[in-house]
């Protein structure tokens, strides 16, 4: 009896260890294929940004060959030539720089670099298109900015050669971060490093397209005035703005430090029960967004009462000569983009948003970062042609509706005083922008007439 126990016992324990001998297996196994997968990804990684700096090593050499080659050359037609190139290969190399695992004030240095290598060179490619020769502030620019590609290429040939030498990887980067960086910089290219940073340093006050440079060169935000104030003055703040007496509850919900502008962020609630979330920013305590969503079942006012709400609003907050310009309908409820009017020059670039509710005119929210960003006081004493002159460069077919003056934004972040023109060509309605200074076409917009406003591409 006791040895038949013994052999079902074995028995028992025979399927119960097979199992266990099995789940260690597949346990191991599952290591395995996890081990080798984790492996062939990091080879994976390690590969695409050893592409991705090698790349961008080619471009930078590319980069430097090209601005070599601009200050040499003499015909606007070849120079043309030349900085289109140029403006190729700066931009080609920032998305390669963008794509390496690293965050680093160097690096954010080398990537404004090359993206005003681009800015400029497309400027100046401008210049020869129009048949200009370059001055010669231009070839001292390109000078200068040749030498500190120089300094960037030699920088980066170091770091190839540590790479290739197995000195570091960029997977230990992408793992450890900034602090591996530092620490590797520390062992491995220090110095060549130290003397990029210093030439940047240098570099940072070069002038570009005249007037209006500021734009590449600062990160100044022009309308933000004032000091730095507490989070308790920002509520004080935001309790003026909306009115004490309209408030039934207010509530802090923190400071957005990584926002275009810094701001403090607060939800109140209205005495109607509404909810109004306002940011104030932390430089100067001004007005950044108020916004307040509400059901608008009726449209009563007019467009142009709704134009004229939204301005006495603006006047009453501090904000003063603002023009309506295009505006947006949905819902009940129309956003009109003003801009800042100075001396009757329209200023593009001082934006503020209105939403106003059209059943009763109420305003339900603001956004005014584009005036914090740009709003100053600008000089606009260099009007070299008059309209008439502004006129000639005009399609003969334009009928024209309206005649003004602008200031307005580029795509390389810098401004240009025109002439704004308004006009018809058959059935589309047209805005374009003849430079004052020089008489050039900068920009053509179409107008889009829609019932739910009015639109610009």
């Amino acid at each position: 009896m006791k040895e038949e126990n013994d052999w079902k016992g074995k028995l028992k324990k025979g399927p119960m260890l097979a199992i266990i001998i099995i789940l260690i297996i597949s346990v191991v196994a599952l290591a395995v294929i996890l081990y080798s997968s984790q492996k062939q990804y990091r080879q994976a990684s390690e590969n695409t940004y050893n592409m991705a700096f090698f790349e961008l090593v080619d471009y930078v050499q590319n980069v430097e060959t090209y601005l070599a080659k601009s200050l040499i050359s003499t015909t606007p037609e070849h120079g043309a030539e030349t900085l289109t190139n140029l403006w190729r290969e700066a931009n080609l190399a920032q998305s390669y720089l963008s794509m390496l695992p690293i965050q680093s004030q160097e690096l954010e240095n080398t990537e404004k670099f090359l993206n005003q290598v681009s800015d400029y060179s497309y400027s100046l490619s401008r210049k020869n298109i129009y048949n200009e020769s370059l001055t010669d502030e231009d070839l001292k620019n390109l000078k200068d900015l040749h030498g500190y590609s120089v300094d960037l290429e030699n920088t980066l040939n170091q770091l190839s050669e540590d790479l290739n030498s197995g000195r570091f990887k960029w997977g230990e980067l992408a793992e450890k971060g900034t602090i591996a960086f530092a620490q590797q910089v520390d062992n491995i290219s220090k110095e060549s490093f130290s003397n990029l940073e210093e030439n940047f340093h240098e570099y940072a006050g070069l002038i570009y397209d005249g007037a209006f440079s500021e734009h590449l060169t600062s990160n100044e935000k022009k309308g933000l005035t004032g000091e730095d104030i507490s989070e308790d003055e920002a509520r004080q703040k935001a309790e003026e703005f909306i009115g004490k007496e309209n408030i039934k509850e207010i509530s802090n919900l923190g400071f957005s430090e990584n926002a275009t502008i810094p701001v403090y962020d607060f939800s109140i609630k209205n005495q109607n029960d509404e909810n109004i979330n306002v940011s104030i920013s932390k430089k100067g305590g001004h007005i950044v967004y108020s916004n307040s969503n509400r059901n608008v079942d009726a449209e009563i006012i007019s467009q142009d009462e709704a134009n004229e709400k939204g301005k006495q609003y603006l006047e009453s907050k501090g904000f003063s000569n603002m023009k309506e310009t295009y505006f947006l309908k949905q819902d009940g409820i129309v956003t009109i983009n003003y801009a800042y009017n100075q001396e009757g020059v329209v200023m593009y670039p001082d934006l503020i948003k209105v939403k106003v509710a059209l059943d009763n005119g109420e305003v339900l929210g603001i956004e005014t970062t584009g005036y914090l960003n740009n709003h100053t006081i600008r000089d606009l004493s260099n009007v070299k042609i008059d309209k008439e002159q502004a006129k000639v460069t005009l399609n003969k077919d334009l009928e024209l509706v309206s005649e003004g003056m602008a200031v307005i934004p580029t795509e390389w972040e810098t401004e240009i005083l025109c002439y704004e023109f308004k006009g018809k060509v058959e059935d589309k309605e047209f805005l374009v922008y003849i430079n004052a200074e020089n008489g050039r076409e900068e920009d053509i917009l179409i107008i889009t007439n829609t019932p739910n406003g009015t639109l610009t591409v």
